[in-house]
């Protein structure tokens, strides 16, 4: 009986870009849903996309919503989501919900764990309820919370493993045990909305808190004599730092530093609401009402920014152009970085072995083609 042989399927392009460096040119080759071989210079056989830039598939840990769209409303909902940005060049997504009753939450978890299960979402972000009083931003204040184990037990339970992260203000009563039992479930802790001190701050890393929920907003600003937690997170090396590079959230120049403090773990995230690949208008983050304008999104009382319209093709041009990051640095803060804080190594990255998720990019860094697991969707 004869082997029936798998083709491979090739293409090469003027820029490739690759975990460890740019190609010029290079090229990428897969079989079925997995990328096979990478490689400089040219290969035989290879279709030429020509003078575009092939990226990994972006990797967003950080986003609510899209198309008009929030993962807080179900698996159809979270399905929209995931077909906007996916036409940006987002491959894969986590699904963040928003502070609301534990009851909410846990039946919005259960809904959306299948979709983990399946592999269609990479986790589920707890952002809220254990937030400060002080930074809640777009969140409910009422329904602010102290981390109460019984909660916690309910809502990892709920998850049956789909939570994958979660926000917290570790000033809170019970932070650092929180943390410790989070850490201890496999969940990763990210001090966020809070207003903790610096050896608050460097407590909960050493309790395992390990990412910056979307750093300098929403927190505790620094002061010469109280750093608090946006300098404990920055000067600890196991720490990834999530950047909104939107120019609405973070100064350019305020990027580039925390770029450059955070070489090598900075991630670059959307915090995208449900305005983001839609036109402005009145929308929902939650329970609050928001209002989009210039593709601005505020809370409709008190006016505070509530979340972005942004997807991670913009994400990656204004943090190259405006911002002055480096191309390789910004895509892999957009791809391979965010992969591996979620630790899935088989995400974000041309290499073998990884699933063949691409990007053609153009000269203007926008999104021409995309392919996820071997398959061309756009």
């Amino acid at each position: 009986m004869s082997q029936r042989t798998i083709p491979t399927s090739s293409v090469s392009a003027a820029r490739v870009i690759t975990p460890e460096r740019v190609l010029e040119p290079g090229w990428v080759s897969w079989v079925g849903d997995s990328i096979v071989e990478v490689g400089a210079g040219q290969v035989e056989g290879a279709q030429d996309l020509g003078d575009v830039t092939l990226a990994p598939g972006f990797v967003d840990m950080h986003a609510h919503g899209g198309g008009g769209a929030a993962f807080t409303d179900g698996p159809d909902a979270a399905r929209a989501v995931l077909e906007t940005h996916l036409a940006q060049g987002t491959t894969s997504m986590m699904a963040s919900l928003v502070t609301d009753t534990i009851d909410n939450l846990e039946r919005q978890v259960r809904d959306l764990a299948p979709m983990v299960l399946r592999g269609e979402l990479l986790g589920i972000h707890l952002e809220g309820p254990w937030l400060s009083h002080l930074h809640r931003g777009a969140h409910q204040e009422s329904l602010l919370r102290d981390p109460e184990p019984e909660d916690i037990d309910r809502l990892l339970a709920a998850g049956g493993g789909a939570i994958a992260m979660v926000t917290l203000a570790v000033e809170r009563q019970g932070g650092i045990e929180a943390t410790r039992r989070f850490v201890e479930n496999g969940v990763i802790v990210a001090p966020g909305h809070s207003h903790a001190t610096y050896e608050r701050a460097v407590q909960a890393i050493e309790a395992g808190a390990s990412v910056a929920t979307h750093l300098f907003n929403a927190e505790r600003p620094i002061h010469h004599r109280e750093p608090g937690l946006i300098v404990a997170l920055l000067e600890q090396p196991q720490v990834s730092i999530e950047l909104i590079a939107d120019g609405v959230h973070v100064h350019p120049a305020m990027l580039r530093e925390a770029a450059r403090r955070a070489q090598g773990r900075f991630v670059l995230v959307t915090d995208a609401m449900a305005a983001a690949g839609s036109a402005d208008g009145d929308y929902e983050l939650g329970p609050l009402q928001v209002r989009v304008q210039d593709g601005i999104a505020r809370l409709v009382d008190g006016g505070a920014i509530a979340g972005s319209t942004l997807t991670l093709d913009r994400a990656v041009r204004y943090a190259t152009g405006t911002a002055g990051i480096g191309l390789h640095e910004a895509i892999t803060a957009a791809t391979s970085t965010p992969a591996d804080v979620l630790r899935r190594p088989d995400l974000g990255r041309l290499a073998p072995g990884a699933r063949a998720d691409l990007v053609v990019l153009d000269a203007q860094l926008r999104v021409g083609r995309v392919m996820r697991a071997g398959k061309w969707v756009r």
